[in-house]
C-alpha cells in the first residue's frame, strides 16, 4: 500500500481498497497501523478519509537502514579479512 500511495499520491480509502486484493476493513486496519507508525497520514474529507505518505518518515527509515548496512558491510569485510589470513 505504501508503494502504491507513493506512486499515485493521496487517495481515498475506497481507491486504495480497489488497488489491493484485500477488504476495505483490512485496508483500513493496515492504513491505521501505518498511520500510528508515522508512515502515512489521513485527512477526513466529507465521508471519505484521504491517505498520503509521510516522506520524512520514509527518509528517516532509509537513512537508518543505510547506516546499518554500512556497519554490516564493515563487519563482513573484517570477517573476510580474518578468514583469508
Amino acid at each position: 500500500m505504501v508503494v502504491w500511495l507513493c506512486d499515485t499520491g493521496p487517495c481515498s480509502t475506497s481507491a486504495v481498497t480497489q488497488s489491493v486484493p484485500v477488504t476495505r476493513q483490512a485496508a483500513t486496519k493496515h492504513l491505521t497501523l501505518l498511520e500510528s507508525a508515522g508512515v502515512v497520514r489521513s485527512e477526513k474529507r466529507g465521508r471519505e478519509r484521504i491517505w498520503s505518505v509521510q516522506t520524512a518518515s520514509l527518509t528517516a527509515a532509509q537513512d537508518y537502514l543505510a547506516t546499518l548496512s554500512q556497519r554490516w558491510d564493515r563487519r563482513i569485510d573484517r570477517l573476510r579479512a580474518f578468514v583469508e589470513d
